[in-house]
């Protein structure tokens, strides 16, 4: 069977607004422009969405029933899942605009009511062109880099437990010589997929989902979702992914490739490993040492066969 693409939606816009005749307007002119947009009429609304489903961008006014759109973007920048997103916002008082772009740096635009059509699409399409470019993976859409850094050292600021799952996928070399690249590609926006989904149904509100570059992917979660999120991922891995074989190679379950040492060899289908780092039972104070462990637990999870996950209980400094 052809591997299943994963094609990424259009861009999803949460619009802040109290007003019905804004709101109104606001989805038609996105709609026109082929953008997918929601609407929230308080800001407690809109965040409770955006810790949710991770909306693009936001468009956000300032004056809302409760909370005010100052508090929003304060609240949204506080977590790791949301403080890459875009905001733009809207104001009725030109005179605000100053205040609003100095913001301690967290509002990234600001148009005054009545807004002009191009001038508000042309900046929407700025900023998510900026996001993507700097902060998102091209591959998945996922936060990559500098967001999953961010994500990281967010934890360890804190005495709140946390937990850091590391994927990657085992005979992944294997089948991108089988297959090619391209097919490679839909593998690795499977695991962006199942992983987005899985943290979506099983995880905390603010759980963090990034994309460190080729298989590697990570997410940020609290101990006590950690065999939940590992095992349902695990069992969607071995159940989707078969979906990307061939029916012979999946009939035989290898992959027949070259080795590294330039022989044929037969290697197993592509399993997932998720190593996984936490201060549930020591401390740990850097982004370094982070990375050390991730090292080490990737290891023990790679040497058992099939997918499976490894949690590290060593206690200690």
């Amino acid at each position: 069977m052809d591997a299943v693409a994963f094609n990424a939606p259009p861009a999803r816009i949460l619009v802040i607004e109290d007003d019905p005749r804004i709101q109104r307007a606001l989805r038609a002119a996105l709609e026109a422009e082929g953008f997918e947009a929601v609407l929230a009429p308080s800001g407690e609304e809109g965040l409770s969405y955006a810790l949710r489903e991770v909306p693009q961008l936001l468009l956000l006014d300032i004056v809302l029933p409760g909370i005010d759109g100052f508090e929003v973007v304060q609240r949204l920048r506080a977590h790791a899942k949301t403080a890459h997103i875009p905001v733009v916002m809207l104001s009725a008082r030109p005179d605000t605009a100053d205040r609003v772009l100095n913001f301690d740096l967290r509002v990234d635009d600001f148009l005054t009511k009545p807004y002009n059509h191009d001038e508000l699409m042309a900046r929407i399409n700025l900023r998510l062109r900026q996001m993507r470019e700097n902060l998102l993976n091209p591959l998945t859409g996922l936060p990559g880099g500098l967001a999953v850094e961010r994500a990281i050292e967010s934890q360890l600021g804190g005495g709140a437990p946390w937990s850091i799952l590391y994927l990657d996928l085992d005979n992944f070399k294997a089948y991108n010589d089988v297959y090619g690249f391209l097919r490679g590609n839909d593998l690795i926006q499977l695991v962006a997929r199942l992983a987005a989904e899985t943290v979506r149904e099983d995880g905390n509100l603010g759980d963090f989902v990034g994309h460190i570059g080729g298989d590697d992917f990570v997410i940020v979660t609290t101990p006590d979702r950690v065999a939940t999120l590992c095992e349902r991922l695990i069992a969607r891995w071995d159940a989707e992914s078969r979906d990307y074989y061939d029916p012979a190679d999946l009939a035989d379950g290898v992959l027949v490739a070259v080795d590294r040492q330039g022989h044929q060899q037969a290697f197993p289908l592509v399993a997932v490993s998720i190593g996984v780092v936490t201060n549930a039972h020591r401390p740990v104070k850097s982004i370094e040492a982070v990375s050390q462990i991730a090292a080490e637990v990737k290891h023990k999870a790679k040497s058992i066969p099939g997918s499976t996950y490894y949690v590290d209980h060593r206690s200690g400094n």
